[in-house]
Order: C-alpha cells, then sequence, then structure tokens
C-alpha cells in the first residue's frame, strides 16, 4: 500500500481521534487550555482571552496532522524492521505520545503568558487528553487501513 494511500488515513483518523480527546477534554479542570494556549502563542495574547476560533482551528488542524504523523510512523516503523502490524501500531502510538507531550510542554506551553502556577495542572490535563488521542487514533488507522487494504 502506498502513502499516497496510507498518509490520507492518518488525517481521518486524526481528525475521530481529535472528537475523541474533546469528550475527555470538557471533563479535566485545564482541559479545554492547551488549544487556547496554542492559539496564545500565535497571537501573542494570554490564552484566557485568545480566539476561541483560532483555538478550534488549532486543534483541529494539529489533530489531523497529528494524524499523519502517526500514519507516517507507522510505515517507517514498518520499514526499518520486519515486525507485526501491532508492534508497528504500539511503536508508533507511544512515539506519538511522547512527542505530542514534549512539543506541547517544551514549546507552546514554555513560550505563553500562562502563569507558572498553572502550567504543571495543563501540561497534566494535557497529557491525559493526549492518551485519549493515542488511543482512538492507533485502532480507527487500523480499521481503516485493514478495510482499505481489502479493497485495494
Amino acid at each position: 500500500m502506498t502513502d499516497t494511500v496510507i498518509l490520507p488515513l492518518g488525517v481521518v483518523a486524526g481528525l475521530v481521534a481529535t472528537l475523541g480527546m474533546d469528550l475527555a477534554m470538557r471533563r479535566l479542570p485545564e482541559g479545554g487550555t492547551p488549544p487556547r494556549v496554542a492559539a496564545g502563542v500565535l497571537t501573542e495574547t494570554h490564552p484566557d482571552v485568545s480566539s476561541e476560533r483560532l483555538s478550534g482551528f488549532v486543534h483541529y488542524f494539529a489533530g489531523a496532522g497529528s494524524g499523519v504523523l502517526y500514519a507516517y510512523l507507522y510505515l517507517v516503523i514498518g520499514s526499518l524492521a520486519s515486525v507485526p502490524p501491532i508492534a508497528e501500531a504500539v511503536l508508533a502510538t507511544v512515539v506519538l505520545y511522547i512527542g505530542m507531550v514534549g512539543f506541547f510542554v517544551l514549546v507552546p506551553l514554555r513560550l505563553s503568558s500562562v502563569e507558572k502556577g498553572r502550567r504543571r495542572g495543563i501540561a497534566r490535563d494535557w497529557g491525559l487528553s493526549a492518551l485519549v488521542y493515542v488511543m482512538v487514533v492507533a485502532p480507527v488507522f487500523g480499521v481503516m487501513l485493514r478495510g482499505v487494504g481489502t479493497v485495494w
């Protein structure tokens, strides 16, 4: 199967995972803050007053992009070693999770104007939200990949 088939599946899986992540974010004290942190960094405003529209765009754009990254990781891991598909999925999931949390904490959160006392809670809630994301993106991608594989 080619990249031209697999990477678009990553976009769709990423968007579905972002919807799942939204459910988790609504239940966390700082859950909705990470997209506002990213929007705030882009517009140089405090996250509490950053554009809700921009934060939604950034959130879904990043979610779709992370889905593509997941698909790419899946492809790369599969090409580097002859491992079963489940191992490709697990490794891609772990690498994506570490990358998502690490990037957010080291770049947008660090560059934001959020008070230092709130950063730990925001990072914790982002870690939980990102965990939900990867727990959704992996099986959705796998199901779609299997479905396309039977048609392709």
